[in-house]
This record gives C-alpha cells, structure tokens and sequence, in this order.
C-alpha cells in the first residue's frame, strides 16, 4: 500500500517535495501540517518512510473504497463537534507505542491560503509523550477538494518539511500549551514563506 500511495501520488498526482521529512526512524513522533485538500494525507505520506497514523474527519471512514482504508491504515476518526475524548486517548495510545501521529491542527481544511487558527491538542500530545513534532507545509492546485475530487483529478502539489521541534515534557499548563501552539504555528508560516519564495524565483 505504501509502494502504490507513492506511485498513485508521484505519476498520476505530482508532488514537488522541498526537503526531506525529518521523521527519526525509530520512536513516537508527530507530523503537523496545513490543511488543503482531502489528498493530504496521502500526499505527506508519500514523502515519509514510517506509517503515519492520521487522525481524521470521521466523515472520510463512510466514504466508499476510501473508508475501508482508513480502518486497515489504524486512522483515528474524530467527530467535528470535539466533543468525544476517545480520540485523544487513541492518539496518546499510538505515540506511547512508538507510532508516528498525524494531526492537521487547523481542524478543517482552509478556504484560502490563509492559516486558520490551531488547536492547542497537538502541543498537549507532544508535551504528555516528548514526541518531537515534525512540521510541513502543503500548497497547490489540490485545495479546497474534498476527498473524492481530489483523489481522481490529478492534481499537483508542493510540500515543504521543516526540522522537528521538541516542547519537553510538562503538564499541559494553558499558558504553555498556548505559547507552544504559537511556535509550531510560526515553523509552518516559515515554512509557507519557503514555498511562496521559491514559486516567486520560478523554482516551481
């Protein structure tokens, strides 16, 4: 499945990677990124050698084809409301056996290319586990597709990935979770910085 994600983004998509993903290749970690397109998670993964298990719009696992996917890959479903804490303990879960987590911390996917605020669950996770975090930045003609669209409609995309950032471990306190949420906001801007730069020199 990783072999055909690869080919299925790389000859019927294209993806155009800055850097490589900074993944360790062992041990708990999470990748953060934007959110574009209902592709995302496929385009991430087909940069990152280790399975990365997504936490998800629970809508995606009833899509047909798709949704069967989802289970075989482990992701986590999260109901939009936030209301249910299961898929928090899953996701404690998955890092404290050594998996790598992947969270889009905006929660939905953006209408413009404008970052919507971040929830603070991703410093929470890190900060409980010590999983350094691994940050990107997605852009293309892939936005604002839902899963289907996105799926059969080649589309291309850029990624960039930045170096990973480790917030220790502490208690969760607002103050730190709300200043850690600001930092890994500001790797991703960075990152969006890189891309538009290199698109406005002609690299893309």
């Amino acid at each position: 499945m990783q072999a055909f994600n690869r080919f299925f983004t790389r000859a019927y998509h294209r993806i155009d990677v800055i850097g490589p993903c900074r993944l360790p290749k062992r041990g708990r970690a999470i990748v953060v990124c934007n959110h574009t397109s209902g592709l995302d998670p496929n385009l991430i993964q087909s940069c990152c050698g280790r399975l990365i298990i997504w936490m998800m719009a629970k809508e995606y696992g009833e899509v047909p084809l798709i949704g069967p996917l989802t289970k075989i890959l482990g992701v986590i479903p999260v109901a939009r409301n936030g209301r249910d804490s299961a898929p928090a303990r899953a996701a404690l879960r998955a890092l404290e056996s050594e998996q790598v987590l992947g969270i889009f911390p905006e929660g939905r996917i953006e209408t413009s290319r404008e970052l919507l605020p971040f929830q603070t669950g991703v410093a929470l996770l890190a900060m409980k586990t010590d999983a350094p975090i691994v940050p990107a930045y997605l852009d293309g003609t892939q936005r604002g597709h839902e899963m289907v669209s996105a799926f059969f409609r080649p589309q291309r995309a850029t990624i960039a990935f930045g170096e990973p950032i480790r917030l220790g471990r502490a208690n969760g306190a607002r103050p730190d979770l709300d200043a850690a949420t600001e930092m890994i906001k500001a790797a991703i801007l960075a990152l969006q910085w890189r891309v538009n730069n290199r698109r406005a020199c002609g690299g893309l």
